[in-house]
């Protein structure tokens, strides 16, 4: 039988986390019903997945830009600043998610796939590690900034029993969030790590939206809460303290932060599946961006946007933007290609599109995604005050 610790708490009708949850379900039904390519979504979903593991590590205190983490993916780039320690902590995290998306999203969440997720996640740490990774704390222990006492370690496993329970139930659609946010809190109220528990609370975060219908399709697979928690790192913590007494009304005011967050970053990403946005307001300045920078010549930049455009191009397509003889165009393509400026679409060797996620371009893509306001304030609290380096972005 599921503990009191796991009932839904009562809202009212008219408060404002059922109108966010409302707008969530209104949104949801937006998702995947766009114009951009899933190609260009999936693109800019491998993107965003390295933008919310740098959010969820320096959550922790990690520092490390997403400018150096893109370096450390990226062919031919540059040598990272980043110490090796906090760039493997953001690849562990990677991992999680990928462990994640490899998972059947139905299939029910267990004791097994928690602790594997911790392994992932502190594999191989100094600073942020475990001395047995995978494995539930068998000492108590406190949470930093915190009066809440997590419980005795010799009730980890049965409460753990019990919070996965909950989280693999069915509940009804207008529920989900209120459902996803509890699991979230009780992971957290449970600390059964004795470190890491922040980035797998996340990471199952994660993977229960997913089991809540957020994996249907390119649009649905940016959904990732950890944008919520990086966008207010004291609300967050906050928001989480007040739920500690396991009160419905601290509990209220926890799944209200959640949903709120969840709310707003949903309607930046149904923006995105607006291929016209994607296009004219992303990807073309972010090329423009990259021309300025030295990154590429005027008519590489045109051959990218006609690529953009089109979406997948062979050779031919590129012509007016690369003039010359069908051999002198594929040695220019093949530059692009070697310098991770184009990438082969899945349709065979001939067939090419931009490449978002990874190489030359994909910083100035985050670039602009900041000055869209689509990146989270965690990413501007370096102790440079903000500035181009230290958010993570390339300079001009």
């Amino acid at each position: 039988m599921i503990d009191k610790k796991y009932t839904l708490p009562p809202a009212d009708f008219g408060s404002d986390l059922v109108r966010y949850a409302f707008e969530i379900e209104r949104l949801r039904g937006d998702l995947g019903t766009g114009t951009t390519p899933a190609t260009t979504l999936n693109e800019l979903h491998a993107l965003f997945r390295v933008v919310m593991s740098v959010i969820s590590a320096r959550i922790e205190g990690n520092h490390t830009t997403v400018y150096d983490a893109l370096s450390e993916l990226s062919p031919g780039s540059r040598p990272s600043s980043a110490s090796a320690d906090s760039l493997r902590e953001i690849m562990n995290i990677l991992k999680g998610i990928d462990f994640i998306d490899s998972v059947d999203p139905t299939t029910p969440l267990t004791q097994v796939f928690v602790r594997e997720l911790h392994r992932i996640t502190v594999n191989g740490l100094r600073r942020e590690g475990d001395p047995t990774p995978g494995e539930y704390r068998v000492r108590e222990v406190g949470i930093n900034h915190s009066s809440h006492i997590p419980p005795s370690h010799v009730y980890v496993h049965a409460e753990m029993s019990e919070l996965l329970d909950f989280a693999n139930q069915d509940v009804p659609m207008h529920e989900q969030m209120l459902h996803v946010a509890i699991a979230h809190h009780r992971f957290v109220w449970i600390h059964p790590f004795r470190n890491g528990n922040g980035r797998v609370s996340r990471l199952l975060t994660y993977a229960m939206l997913r089991r809540n219908g957020f994996d249907s399709g390119p649009g649905y697979r940016t959904v990732n809460p950890t944008a919520v928690f990086g966008n207010d790192r004291d609300g967050y913590y906050s928001a989480l303290e007040a739920a500690d007494d396991l009160s419905g009304d601290g509990t209220l005011k926890w799944c209200e932060f959640f949903v709120r967050g969840l709310r707003d970053d949903l309607e930046r990403l149904v923006q995105m599946q607006d291929f016209a946005f994607v296009r004219e307001d992303l990807v073309h300045p972010a090329i423009n961006m990259l021309m300025a920078s030295g990154g590429a010549t005027a008519v590489e930049g045109a051959a990218l946007k006609i690529a953009i455009t089109k979406n997948v191009v062979k050779a031919g397509d590129l012509a007016s933007a690369l003039p010359g003889t069908a051999s002198q165009r594929s040695v220019a393509i093949r530059g692009l290609i070697e310098r991770a400026l184009l990438t082969h679409d899945q349709r065979g060797q001939r067939f090419y599109r931009v490449s978002l996620a990874r190489g030359p371009l994909s910083p100035f893509i985050v670039r602009r995604l900041d000055e869209l306001g689509y990146l989270p304030r965690i990413l501007k609290e370096d102790d440079a005050g903000g500035s181009a380096r230290s958010s993570g972005l390339p300079a001009d």
